[in-house]
């Protein structure tokens, strides 16, 4: 039964929860390990939903920010447990879950632990199955069954960042595009219609197809829309019946799902196509004045978010949220994935100096 010592530098703290492994689905542990070390702080309220805990100063502050980061992560492979590799000359963390995103997971442990008495009230937020579907992640399950502890005026994503603001996020949407066919003899071809052949045209469109690049208030989103999967065939002497083509599209967040959809039904007219999967973007969420003090405050340009974050859940609650924590994006779910340490000091010094400020 792993302890979190709280004490220790956010740089040791990464290490240590990074050698628990929480892939999605597995974040018990992990998460039964944080639940005692933040219930033993008289200075926050905390509660559990599953694997979800949420921590809460309450000073009667004027504002409100949440800080979230979620713990699980993608499957491992042999990168675990973490290491410390030197990088030309850069001392870095190597292991799964250091850029996605254990590190800011740690930097809001630490901070959680020390910032007793905040200019501004902070809600803690460390929550499971963000690396799955939506309908199982921890975020989208306590927005039903306690939206009242998503009240703030501003939230911050611990997602990797590199260190810098990025605004809002795309969108996401994965489909299923479905071509029919008869099976038959494969020395009978004849007699049978390729499933897998009439596919062709579908991966022609997504060869030709030309994504967008988007501005959306003053920063620019790339689109994409690709194919991620493909699935057919009976056996060796068959002629398939059907055949699969898994599509995403990441799309800007000034599109909304259902038009997404829509763009994904023209884009592969005349084609069997299923929707399976999807979530709204974010705008920016920079021009609150308070998003703009942090801005400010930690010195940071701006920048869109490609991949989609948890940050889309605050904005559709009327919160706006932005992503900054340590790690090259990048690395995120790569077999390399390392962050240096010293991203996971200046994140942790930043937010620091932002949250205690007079």
């Amino acid at each position: 039964m792993p302890e979190l010592d709280l004490s220790a530098s956010s740089v040791d703290l990464t290490r240590a929860i990074c050698d628990v492994p929480s892939v999605s689905g597995d974040e018990k542990t992990l998460a039964d390990a944080i639940h005692r070390a933040i219930g033993a702080l008289s200075h926050l309220d905390v509660h559990r939903d599953g694997d979800t805990i949420v921590a809460r100063t309450d000073r009667g502050r004027g504002q409100r920010v949440v800080i979230a980061g979620h713990i699980d992560t993608v499957p491992i492979n042999a990168n675990v447990p973490v290491r410390e590799v030197d990088i030309d000359g850069v001392p870095h963390l190597w292991g799964r879950g250091t850029v996605d995103m254990k590190a800011g997971v740690a930097v809001q442990l630490k901070l959680a632990a020390e910032l007793v008495d905040p200019r501004i009230d902070i809600t803690w937020m460390w929550y499971d199955h963000e690396e799955v579907t939506a309908d199982l992640n921890g975020l989208n399950r306590l927005s039903r069954t306690r939206p009242d502890l998503f009240a703030g005026d501003f939230a911050i994503l611990g997602e990797p960042s590199n260190g810098e603001v990025e605004g809002g996020c795309n969108g996401t949407l994965r489909a299923v595009v479905r071509t029919h066919g008869v099976r038959a003899h494969s020395a009978r071809a004849w007699i049978g219609e390729n499933a897998i052949h009439h596919a062709a045209p579908a991966l022609m469109r997504l060869a030709e197809y030309r994504p967008r690049n988007v501005t959306v208030d003053g920063l620019v989103y790339r689109e994409g829309l690709n194919a991620v999967r493909i699935d057919g065939g009976v056996a060796g002497n068959v002629i398939p019946d059907l055949c699969e083509i898994e599509v995403n599209y990441r799309f800007a967040p000034s599109r909304s799902l259902a038009k997404a959809e829509a763009h994904v039904r023209n884009v592969f007219e005349g084609f069997d196509v299923e929707i399976t999967d999807g979530a709204e973007g974010a705008r920016p969420g920079l021009d609150a004045p308070i998003a703009q003090e942090f801005v400010a405050a930690v010195g940071a340009t701006p920048k869109p978010k490609y991949g989609w974050t948890d940050v889309a859940r605050f904005s559709a609650l009327g919160v706006p949220a932005v992503n900054y924590g340590p790690g090259d994006p990048h690395l995120a779910h790569h077999d390399e994935e390392r962050v240096p340490v010293s991203q996971i000091e200046t994140v942790e010094r930043s937010l620091r100096a932002w949250l205690t400020a007079s």
